[in-house]
């Protein structure tokens, strides 16, 4: 059982940064892949980025692909969303999300554990 935290949302303005957290508590995170996910109104929730349980490996999704970087800290049982050069559109609530092996799905069923989402609104 894994639980998850994330933190770091907020309001920016187009062009700004944003760090996302997402703290886990239980067993062995570092064997579980994580998995960034978001979700605007009306929308589905979409996959952001993924990292691998030894952080060698990430994915991104090809919108934030160049702006987003994703990265962990195993002894703190912590994943990190760095978010840069942020545009309207990446207005959503950021879920993350785990699963417990080495896979890392880009699709949310692949996935187990969820947090609870942090809201980002970026302004024009």
């Amino acid at each position: 059982q894994v639980q998850l935290v994330e933190s770091g949302g907020g309001f920016v303005q187009a062009g700004g940064s944003l760090r996302l957290s997402c703290a886990a508590s239980g067993r062995a995170f570092s064997r579980h892949s994580m998995g960034w996910f978001r979700q605007a109104p009306g929308k589905e929730r979409e996959f952001v980025g993924g990292i691998s349980w030894s952080g060698n490996s990430t994915y991104y999704a090809d919108s934030v692909k160049g702006r987003f970087t994703i990265s962990r800290d195993n002894a703190k049982n912590t994943v990190y969303l760095q978010m840069n050069s942020l545009e309207p559109e990446d207005t959503a609530v950021y879920y993350c999300a785990a699963r417990a092996d080495w896979i890392v799905p880009i699709t949310r069923e692949g996935y187990k554990y969820w947090g609870q989402g942090t809201q980002v609104t970026v302004s024009p």
